[in-house]
């Protein structure tokens, strides 16, 4: 593409804007600048999706929608590489693992076309008290509106599939914000959805910087928020909503696993590597705690130590890289100091710990952390594991709901009454058994309770949020 075409992505917009310069989190060249967009387009891409609503969408039946979605999936195939290599240039993420997230999302889209031809509601018996008997009831659903999105950098491919895919299956409209360091992907993506050829007045990408988006979540045209990012702003914009607004608001946590004394320690290691070090911890569920029964915290340690020091650290690109860099100097910074924090209150340092060159921070194993602790309390969003020794199960169960956040955990035992009483007791929107806590299918529902969030994603919960039901009752005369 050339530089132009990476401004954004709105029909009938023209103003430039600012310029925003997006660099390789690794070697820190820039790889574009991208059109930061203006109040004006801003105010463009809203006036172009109300339009959408009411004149454009409403003409697009269930089974065009899926043909949209079906080919923007089939573009994406065509494109595969160049979106894998994409996110590993912007976003840091090793390219083995960026491939992993374009499959995913070309599932996303595919998935999100079967949604589209899958809106039923229901018929409501009337006769069930005397004088109703000749009144016939259904409840259909229908799109819930303009639909806002801002994003985050952490898988830019798959995340705007979802936030995209879904709304279009509904019938709704999309004006989507990236997030400014991985711009690129999202613009991508917004040009094969247009490619496969959903009308341009339906989908407008607009990267811009953090306060230029306010109107995003404050505009009354907008129906539906879907909001993922730091919990701060986003519990930040729910009070700048309008009344009658939704949204889905997906945050992050402190994803305890729980390792139960009878636990497969094989199992356990093999999982929270991957769990907790894949994009060097740079996910909303990634494995942050893991609590261990005492008796094994020795042996693990022992087994799970070598793992995280093989790990290969080094440049996105290259297949053989398993961490890349943390995505800007300011969050190396304060991954950096809450790990020096952790270890001036009397944590371990087992390994890891050091700054590295290229913007990476060593893959890093804590022992004898405990509730009190930032690196325990609060989400690191880094390649830190945390480890703490317990007695009892309650015990552990106690630790692990002791928090404000309540996302993904998991449980490892081979007893199945321990997994799941254990589970059962767990405050979290999803468990894992014997499996770490970042395991996710893009079918499944998925999203965070208490200070993790609110709503669900997953496409057909996704659809269910961005359509509301309508009761239609007729007298039978």
């Amino acid at each position: 593409m050339s530089a132009d075409q990476w401004k954004y992505i709105v029909a009938g917009a023209d103003d430039a804007g600012d310029r925003i310069e997006v660099k390789s989190p690794y070697s820190g060249e820039l790889i574009e600048t991208v059109g930061s967009a203006s109040p004006a387009v801003i105010e463009q891409a809203l006036a172009n999706a109300d339009n959408a609503r009411r004149t454009i969408m409403p003409n697009l039946p269930g089974y065009r929608r899926a043909e949209i979605l079906l080919k923007t999936a089939q573009l994406m195939e065509r494109d595969f590489e160049t979106l894998a290599l994409g996110i590993a240039r912007e976003g840091g993420k090793p390219v083995t693992d960026a491939k992993v997230e374009v499959a995913r999302a070309i599932n996303t889209v595919t998935l999100s076309a079967h949604a589209a031809t899958d809106l039923d509601g229901e018929q409501l018996q009337m006769d069930r008290t005397a004088g109703h008997e000749n009144r016939l009831a259904f409840v259909a659903r229908e799109p819930i509106g303009v639909v806002s999105a801002i994003s985050a950098f952490n898988h830019p491919v798959n995340l705007i599939a979802h936030q995209v895919a879904p709304a279009i299956a509904a019938g709704c409209p999309v004006v989507i914000k990236p997030a400014s360091s991985t711009p690129l992907s999202c613009i991508r993506m917004g040009r094969l959805f247009l490619e496969a050829g959903l009308p341009e007045q339906c989908l407008s990408v607009i990267p811009c910087r953090g306060a230029a988006a306010a109107p995003l979540a404050a505009d009354r045209r907008v129906a539906f928020l879907s909001f993922i990012g730091s919990a701060a702003v986003g519990w930040g914009l729910r009070g700048r909503l309008h009344p009658g607004i939704r949204l889905s608001l997906e945050h992050g946590g402190t994803a305890a696993s729980i390792v139960a004394a009878d636990a497969d320690l094989d199992l356990v290691a093999d999982k929270s590597l991957k769990g907790g070090y894949y994009h060097a911890g740079q996910v909303c569920v990634s494995v942050q705690n893991i609590l261990i029964h005492r008796s094994l915290s020795d042996a693990f340690i022992e087994k799970f130590t070598p793992l995280v020091e093989k790990l290969i650290v080094g440049d996105p690109t290259k297949p053989e890289t398993e961490v890349g860099p943390i995505i800007d100097t300011a969050e190396l910074e304060r991954v950096a100091d809450t790990v020096d924090k952790a270890l001036a209150d009397g944590a371990e340092l087992i390994t890891g710990g050091k700054r590295l060159e290229h913007q990476s921070y060593q893959p890093t194993l804590l022992g004898n952390t405990h509730r009190g602790m930032k690196v325990f309390d609060e989400e690191i969003f880094g390649p830190v594991v945390s480890l703490c020794v317990f007695d009892e199960i309650n015990e552990a169960v106690a630790i692990a709901n002791d928090s404000p956040f309540g996302f993904q955990t998991s449980v490892f035992s081979n007893s199945i009454d321990t997994a799941f009483n254990t589970a059962k007791k767990l405050n979290a929107t999803a468990v894992m058994i014997n499996d770490h806590t970042a395991y996710r299918v893009d079918w499944m529902p998925f999203g965070g309770r208490d200070a993790s969030g609110i709503g669900l994603g997953g496409v057909k919960y996704a659809v269910h949020e961005m359509t509301r039901p309508k009761l239609y009752v007729t007298n039978l005369r």
